[in-house]
This record gives C-alpha cells, structure tokens and sequence, in this order.
C-alpha cells in the first residue's frame, strides 16, 4: 500500500480524535465578584476624617483564582470553572472599604491598594482566616481587627470575629451573595469602633 493511501486512511481517524478532544476540552471560566450591601449608619468620633484600610491579609488556601467553596475533613472543595474577577485579598478590602464608607457617613474610606495616599486619622488592619463553607453548609467568615490611631499605631483595639450565614440556594453565586452579606456584618462590627 501507497505512502498517499496510508494517510488518507488515517485522516478520518485524526478527524475524529480531534472532535473528541474539542469535546472534553473545557469551556471558559464563570467569572464572580463580592458587592457591598448596605447596614446601619454610625456616627464617627470628632475628629475623624479619613481611615486607611491596609490589604487584608488571606489564609493562603483561599488567596487564590479559583473559588474556595469549602473545606471539611481535610479536604478543600474548590469551584471547578468559577474564578474570582480579581485578586481575593485585594477583593475583600475594596469591598469592606464600601461597606465602611457606606455605614461612616462622611468618612473617607480608602485602601491601601488604592491610589490614594494620605495619612489617614485611623488605620484598619484585617487578618482572614477563614471564609468559606463549613461541613454543615454555612459559611463562616473567620477574622480578627486592628484598628490604630494614624500610622504610628496607637491604641490598637483589636477584635476578633466569626460569622456565619446560611447558603441561599445551590451555585456560585448564592456563595458569593452570602460572602458579600458577611462581609457586611463585619463591617457592621467594625464601624463603631470608629466611635
């Protein structure tokens, strides 16, 4: 048989590992992202203009793309082809930073990762645990706070926290609506001691 009649035999063949193989390739990634939520306004002590909050720190299992949804007997359940739609360190305090500003009537509320620059009157410092599904199905948001006077560090008043809240439905973004609202109830903690 013919080198030419080899091939053409083979052609089929190629064309269907081919189709086989666009078929199991997987598709784009679902693309996700927290938002602020609204809370109960607090009024800040005199004298209080401006709060820098500095990028949260994140348990490492969790600042990563893809989205964590739980972790239970040792084992991490992670979203298959869900990401977040920006670093989750940088997420989490942009988010907070609007929950706070929203709940500080008046108050500059900035990032550090922001581009603002300014010696800000308190400096709020935030360490994430944990934040994501337990085996019981809740999420759990698990961190502590420190919150100084100005970039010398004064009076820190540190606090810690655990929240949980209950998933509303199955799916992605039912995990991330849940995050959002406990991001929020942090916030609600957080803002009077601003007082």
């Amino acid at each position: 048989m013919s080198m030419f009649f080899r091939r053409r035999a083979f052609l089929p063949l190629a064309g269907l590992f081919c189709a086989v193989l666009a078929g199991c390739a997987s598709s784009d990634p679902s693309y996700y992202t927290l938002a602020a939520v609204p809370g109960v306004a607090v009024t800040p002590a005199v004298g209080v203009h401006s709060i820098e909050l500095r990028r949260p720190g994140i348990a490492g299992y969790l600042d990563r793309a893809e989205i964590v949804q739980g972790s239970a007997g040792y084992r991490l359940a992670i979203a298959g082809n869900a990401r977040w739609g920006e670093p989750f360190g940088d997420m989490v305090g942009r988010v907070l930073a609007q929950d706070l500003a929203q709940r500080l009537s008046g108050i500059a509320v900035f990032t550090e990762a922001g581009a603002i620059s300014s010696d800000a009157d308190l400096v709020l410092e935030l360490d994430v645990q944990r934040f994501d599904t337990d085996a019981s199905g809740e999420v759990v948001l698990a961190a502590q706070s420190a919150l100084s006077h100005g970039r010398a560090h004064s009076l820190a008043q540190t606090r810690a926290f655990r929240f949980t809240a209950p998933l509303r439905g199955p799916g992605t973004a039912q995990l991330a609506a849940a995050m959002s609202a406990l991001l929020g109830q942090l916030a609600d903690a957080i803002a009077p001691l601003a007082r």
